[in-house]
């Protein structure tokens, strides 16, 4: 996947309209109301200087529409103003407006109108969800932005956090004066202010975040550091099962952020929060950390350590066992031992192993194969180092589980694992490992779930091990019980982009399309440049019949994953043929591009070819590679009973035949 920088996405400011009551009415009201609405909106001095400019894009929807600006946050604002001034002429004309500023990209319509993709979009009607007729919503920053103007300072009513789709939450100001605007507060925060009274999911007190320490090394280049400092603390805190742990994966979000620290604790459900610094120079550390409780935003404990690089191991243990101690949590002695270990004296393996962790949250972009060397070389300066086993082990075994990597990659994953658990059977990630090498290699469930089980026991606030487990579960049929364990999942890793893509792809699987749509909406404003997220959401607009927004996520996608050249020819193609004749176009160059990639030599998974050949709608060759899709040991195989994108091949009775030669240990 291309870096963002890579991707064009520009900030855009996004005014997101739409009529209160829109589906209650007539079809000739809906008519009226639209047509007023429009020109209305298109008589304003924002609507006419952009356009002329061009610098106004639009999306219209069913009910309304957005308008994306992209000089500055107060031309939405001042566009808002005078719709809500010219609306009080109109009193059957229900209105509501949210603005946010945002990343958006501009795609050509099929109809050579302006389609528009992004974050910003989508987070300007969540703005605009919170509010009934005739509020004007603001998000957090584009109130934050206006504040530096004394027109508009007065304008600004903060009502705090509005919870949206799936737990997420934002920040919403209200704009009104005695000329336009709705003062009154939103229904949707008076709802919640009664719920907060009785909260579904009480915040613990023993809970706690770690927010990213701060890099104060004169050489930047040690940010890898600072965070690894920070996520080493959270494992050890993670091993206390009297603790509720907040992921990194969520906490990252919160980098140099601007909220304060209550807003924060409440947003990941935590009671305390740890802010930290680490200052590298040579081999002396200076770590400062202070445990906040979010409540009062009062410190409840603060420390600082200059130390030698040797000495960090002590620093962290030192750390979570001040915190657990002031927390008041209960630790066994399993725990204090795993919170005091320390897994190598050589300190230049252990950066080599900070700085594969902080390059694995790349994934397998370009550089990857630069957190294999580092592990490797970790290991050979420290044959007994545990943990870097584990992650030489699990770059392999991510790699051949996705099939990015080719399945030969399996035995070097089951070697590295081995030599982990002879080191150290209490690491939680070796487990977590264990359980990806038993299924997707070995094929053996039970095995993997007793792993699964295991890794959640040594480390009781991954969110990681909780979600994976639970896709792993609907794959097998307990479908009720997967959802639990996502559930459980988003409560220890709120934020974490990864974790909503696989409940959406969950839901696909059970054909809730619907709320699939809506994981991989919310995947999409937490990571706008996840070429996954798109692809998965449009193979959920086409399963409910929505072919021209399926195409739309499709270009996304290709776009993103650096194929914009067959997003072009993919929405040409629609426009001139549709979408049938479209997809198979498209598969037929994907075919040709796979074959090209077998002749070079790369590998190239089953799946591909399964899924071109399907694209193609020719059923034959798509029966050969499904026998080829079920040798291969990665974690395809074993979505092959209940993906929906192989429905079309179920009534052939050679389908059952070829999928039951898949052996799973059950």
């Amino acid at each position: 996947m291309p870096s963002e920088a890579d991707v064009k996405f520009e900030i855009g400011h996004v005014l997101f309209i739409d009529i209160v009551g829109y589906s209650k009415l007539l079809i000739h009201e809906q008519t009226e109301q639209l047509q007023k609405l429009r020109q209305i909106a298109r008589a304003t001095k924002q609507f006419r200087a952009a356009q002329a400019e061009g610098k106004l894009l639009r999306l219209p929807t069913g009910d309304g529409g957005a308008l994306v600006f992209s000089d500055s946050p107060e031309t939405p604002v001042a566009c808002a103003l005078e719709i809500s001034k010219a609306l009080k002429n109109y009193p059957d004309l229900r209105v509501r407006m949210g603005v946010h500023s945002g990343p958006v990209k501009e795609v050509t319509d099929l109809n050579e109108q302006a389609n528009i993709a992004g974050a910003g979009i989508n987070m300007a009607q969540r703005v605009m969800d919170c509010g009934d007729a005739g509020h004007i919503l603001l998000s957090k920053r584009v109130a934050d932005d206006l504040e530096q103007y004394g027109r508009w300072r007065p304008l600004l009513h903060d009502l705090g956090i509005c919870e949206v789709k799936h737990g997420a939450t934002l920040g919403v100001v209200n704009l009104y004066s005695d000329e336009f605007g709705n003062p009154e507060t939103p229904k949707k925060f008076k709802a919640e202010e009664a719920a907060e009274k009785k909260p579904s999911v009480p915040i613990l007190r023993k809970s706690i975040a770690l927010l990213p320490f701060e890099n104060l090394s004169e050489d930047k280049a040690n940010a890898y550091f600072a965070d690894g400092i920070q996520e080493e603390i959270l494992t050890r805190l993670s091993r206390i099962g009297d603790l509720k742990v907040i992921s990194r994966t969520s906490t990252q979000r919160f980098k140099n952020s601007l909220e304060s620290i209550p807003d924060i604790a409440k947003q990941l459900g935590v009671a305390t929060i740890l802010e930290g610094s680490v200052r590298k120079a040579a081999d002396q550390v200076r770590v400062h950390v202070q445990l906040i409780d979010a409540e009062n935003d009062s410190h409840l404990w603060a420390e600082r350590y200059d130390r030698k690089l040797i000495d960090i191991f002590a620093v962290e243990s030192d750390i979570a066992a001040k915190i657990a101690d002031a927390l008041h949590a209960k630790l066994t002695g399993a725990e204090r031992r795993a919170i005091s270990s320390q897994p190598t004296k050589n300190t230049e393996a252990y950066q080599l192993y900070l700085k594969a962790r902080h390059q694995w949250r790349n994934f397998f972009a370009p550089g990857y194969e630069q957190v294999r060397k580092y592990f490797q070389r970790a290991i050979e300066l420290d044959p007994s180092f545990a943990p870097a086993y584990v992650g030489l082990g699990s770059y392999h075994a991510f790699g051949a589980a996705n099939a990015i990597l080719p399945p030969a990659h399996w035995p070097a994953a089951e070697t590295a694992l081995q030599k982990a658990l002879e080191l150290d059977d209490t690491l939680a990630d070796a487990y977590h490992l264990l359980a990806g090498v038993e299924l997707y290699y070995k094929r053996n469930w039970p095995a993997a779930e007793r792993a699964f089980l295991r890794g959640a026991e040594l480390n009781p606030s991954s969110g990681e091990i909780r979600h994976h487990y639970g896709l792993c579960l609907v794959l097998f049929g307990r479908s009720e019980e997967g959802l639990a364990q996502i559930a459980l999942a988003k409560q220890l890793d709120p934020f974490f982009p990864g974790l909503h893509l696989f409940a959406g792809r969950i839901l696909f699987f059970l054909r809730d399309y619907d709320g699939a749509i809506a994981y991989f909406t919310t995947t999409l404003e937490l990571q706008p440049t996840n070429a996954v997220a798109h692809e998965h959401f449009g193979d959920a607009c086409e399963r409910k019949g929505m072919l021209h927004e399926a195409i739309t996520q499709w270009c996304a996608s290709l776009t993103l994953g650096g194929q914009p050249e067959q997003a072009q020819f993919l929405e040409q193609a629609f426009a001139a043929s549709g979408f049938d004749a479209a997809v198979r176009a498209l598969a037929q160059r994907q075919l040709q591009h796979l074959n090209e990639r077998s002749a070079r030599g790369e590998y190239v998974p089953a799946w591909n070819y399964l899924t071109a050949y399907l694209r193609l709608g020719d059923k034959e060759q798509a029966l050969v590679w499904l026998a080829k899709t079920v040798e291969e040991p990665n974690w395809f195989a074993l979505q092959l009973k209940i993906n929906p994108i192989l429905d079309v091949l179920r009534s052939d009775p050679r389908f059952d035949e070829i999928v039951a030669t898949l052996t799973v240990k059950n």
